[in-house]
């Protein structure tokens, strides 16, 4: 299977192993104490945009044939 660097398909494998990074990220740091709060409400944030971005591709790649 030959993936370009740009294509869809690819941005879809990077993303998806960003956001398995950022899963790995906040469960370590809810783990230490004290609790970087801060820290852990822009890692959400960044998580949950990074899931819209996610499903947004996969909609593009596979869209649902019309009833």
């Amino acid at each position: 299977m030959n993936i370009n660097l740009h294509s869809p398909e690819r941005q879809l494998i990077e993303l998806r192993m960003e956001h398995a990074d950022l899963d790995a990220t906040i469960d370590r740091l809810v783990e230490h104490m004290p609790l970087d709060e801060l820290m852990l409400q822009r890692l959400k944030k960044r998580r949950l945009a990074l899931r819209d971005r996610i499903y947004r591709l996969e909609i593009n790649l596979d869209p649902k044939e019309p009833a």
